[in-house]
């Protein structure tokens, strides 16, 4: 079945960056468009970005624009996101997930990693 393995978060100051990994295994990972996905403390999924199963073209959230890039590596069945400009908003736990729009399929995240943006 679907394994993703969330990698990467940690603790950083506004302004601050970091990188997340999503490694991917049990199905044809260049085959899927894949997401990420967040979750604040006591709130609900929040989807993040969305790139397609080639690489060509990726999507954002209003709120993140400019700020995160979404890539992958398909001959590492890697999915990543480039998290720059940190905002203490962005704190939350990142899950990636397979599909993109209507079709993510949240059930397939797995365990997340947590990003905290604090002073």
């Amino acid at each position: 079945g679907v394994q993703l393995v969330e990698s990467g978060g940690g603790l950083v100051q506004p302004g601050g960056s970091l990188r997340l990994s999503c490694e991917a295994s049990g199905f044809t990972f260049s085959s899927f468009d894949m997401s990420w996905v967040r979750q604040a403390p006591g709130k609900g999924l929040e989807w993040v970005s969305s790139i397609t199963g080639g690489g060509t073209n990726a999507y954002y959230r209003d709120s993140v624009k400019g700020r995160f890039t979404i890539s992958r590596d398909n001959a590492k069945n890697t999915l990543y996101l480039q998290l720059n400009s940190l905002k203490t908003e962005d704190t939350a736990m990142y899950y990636c997930a397979q599909g993109s729009g209507l079709a993510i399929r949240t059930e397939t995240r797995g365990q997340g990693t947590q990003v905290t943006v604090s002073s």
